[in-house]
């Protein structure tokens, strides 16, 4: 598993910087106020990409805690009430031969 794993990351970065050098060409882009921003392609596309998946990323690991505590609220509570304590023992009145009219 470790194995793909790191197949398939180096495939991505493999991928990235075939992106990056075939793509290598500078780029306006005009901001406001009338400032403009020249950058290169792939410096943009990955800025674009991280930029949408980093606070997705954040949220999706904020749920995935949120629900990880919320089970281990749930298992703690049911291991605690798994078996519920015991009938109160109520002594049991002692008659003594001459006492019991």
């Amino acid at each position: 598993m470790r194995f793909l794993k790191t197949l398939i990351w180096v495939t991505v970065i493999v991928g990235l910087i075939v992106f990056a050098t075939n793509n290598w060409v500078p780029v306006s882009i005009s901001l406001w106020g009338g400032l403009r921003l020249d950058t290169k392609l792939p410096a943009l596309v990955i800025a674009a990409f991280m930029l949408g998946f980093f606070p997705l990323y954040f949220i999706h690991r904020t749920v995935l805690w949120r629900m990880k505590r919320r089970i281990l609220t749930l298992e703690g509570n049911q291991r605690t009430t798994a078996f519920p304590p015991p009938p109160p023992v109520t002594p049991r009145p002692s008659y003594v031969s001459g006492d019991a009219a």
